[in-house]
């Protein structure tokens, strides 16, 4: 065979290099995946199995908080973007479109940018106070994710308490941004504390009672069976039993995230950028990040006691029953030493011989190409076929993931809620955000208790 007609001589030094370790390495995830299914694999996860019984708790929630600590980020970073993009289309403007597929790793380069920039401590402050009010505020809005339920099974730590630990904790929030403020020696930083703490007095009260009502109808504080109770479709849910509450309670989470009109605390203004001032770089960074996870958080338990959390607009099971379909796996019925060689050892061998297979069509329609090119063309397409077969797969066969697709569209709606007010309402002042919180959202507050209270009462009595 002519060199001009042979494909070996026809290839790069890179090639001819590149192309015998694919070779041995697709070789080896074949014998790999056929040596884990046939028997390596059930004595694998048999072990990991066996060692973390005794530990089960620790390492679920080392994983929680891990999975967590990697969600917070991403999901600012989305919100950046439909902030970026939202108020743009508002004003007629196309918004970021240059880093990235459709300007889409523009907020991420602006979070990277702000991590990259020098951290200065201004002489005067206090050290130790100035370093860690970032890290309490971050971590604060963090650790409330622990108990709000994504999908069936996917929470952190359930507790019976959840609700009241939310609240709990997400009160320590304001403790960062009150440390900010004093320890900075700043005027304008100092004030952005003290508004900070004023908020807190005065619509952390209407933020707890306005889900008063919504624990009296559930008769409890865990938020896993406040989700249950709001299964069956979108008439289920507690937004049509408690609209008055709903009201308060977004108004008040506003005005809790520092949101526009309430964005009291770092009014550019008025106070420069408020408790965060004197703040430069990665704990800049923090403060920032931190507000964009709260609008997440706050969305996200909005949905958890109004909106059915994981569930649909419709119950889907009789929907699957009508047509033979069976109803979604349940996690907790899955055999992980049966299942975990398949999980392991179909991503190791269906990739490389989808890889091969359409390489081999790729080159032999575009022989232009050559043959690591196609190879290469090959493999995205074999890894978007697979993933997308997967992903389809999982879609309609575990409840946990259709929860999480629900439960995460309806956050990030709300979420866009937040950006659209930012787009359209102009700062009130402080007194009348006071006046606000005190002359209305209380007496609101009280009212929907006491006019739950009587019907619960009226119902048990007269109508049981």
């Amino acid at each position: 065979m002519s060199a001009v007609g042979n494909p070996w001589h026809r290839l790069s030094l890179g090639g001819k290099i590149l192309l015998p370790l694919l070779a041995l390495v697709v070789m080896l995830a074949v014998v790999g995946s056929v040596l884990w299914i046939s028997g390596v694999g059930p004595r694998v996860t048999d072990w990991l199995i066996d060692t973390g019984e005794a530990n089960i708790e620790i390492l679920r929630f080392v994983a929680a908080a891990t999975g967590i600590l990697l969600f917070t980020v991403p999901a600012a970073f989305v919100i950046i973007f439909m902030e970026l993009k939202i108020i743009a289309m508002m004003n007629l403007r196309l918004g970021p479109n240059r880093t990235g597929p459709w300007g889409t790793l523009a907020s991420t380069m602006a979070g990277l940018k702000v991590l990259a920039k020098e951290d200065f401590t201004p002489r005067g402050v206090d050290v130790p106070v100035f370093t860690l009010a970032p890290a309490i505020a971050f971590l604060a809005s963090v650790l409330t994710l622990l108990v709000i339920p994504f999908a069936p099974g996917m929470v952190g730590y359930e507790m019976e308490l959840g609700l009241l630990y939310f609240f709990a904790v997400g009160g320590l929030g304001v403790v960062g941004l009150m440390m900010a403020g004093w320890s900075s020696f700043n005027k304008y930083s100092l004030l952005g504390g003290l508004r900070a703490a004023a908020a807190v007095v005065s619509y952390e009260l209407p933020l707890i009672l306005g889900v008063v009502g919504v624990v009296l109808l559930a008769g409890t504080l865990n938020l896993g069976q406040i989700i249950e109770n709001q299964a069956g479709g979108i008439l289920s849910w507690y937004a049509w039993q408690q609209p008055l509450a709903l009201i308060i309670f977004f108004v008040a989470a506003t005005a809790e995230a520092g949101r526009t009109p309430f964005d009291y605390t770092e009014a550019d203004s008025e106070l420069v950028a408020g408790f965060a001032t004197e703040y430069s770089g990665m704990r800049f960074g923090f403060f920032f990040f931190a507000e964009y996870v709260n609008v997440f958080i706050l969305s996200a338990l909005t949905v958890t006691l109004f909106l059915g959390g994981p569930h649909g607009l419709i119950d889907i099971d009789p929907v699957l029953g009508f047509f033979g379909i069976a109803t979604p796996v349940d996690p907790a019925n899955i055999d992980p030493g049966a299942l975990g060689p398949w999980l392991i050892g179909i991503p190791l061998l269906v990739p490389p011989l989808l890889t091969l297979v359409l390489g081999a069509l790729v080159w032999t329609v575009k022989s232009s190409w050559g043959f690591i090119k196609s190879l290469v063309v090959g493999f995205l397409l074999a890894n978007v076929l697979f993933m997308g077969a997967v992903s389809i797969w999982a879609l309609f066969s575990f409840e946990a993931l259709m929860g999480m697709i629900w439960f995460l569209g309806k956050s990030f709606a709300l979420v866009a809620l937040f950006v659209l007010m930012r787009a359209t309402y102009p700062r009130v002042r402080i007194d009348q955000m006071m006046n606000f919180a005190w002359k209305w959202l209380m007496p609101a507050a009280l009212l929907n208790i006491f006019i739950t209270a009587a019907a619960i009462v009226i119902i048990k009595e007269y109508l049981a």
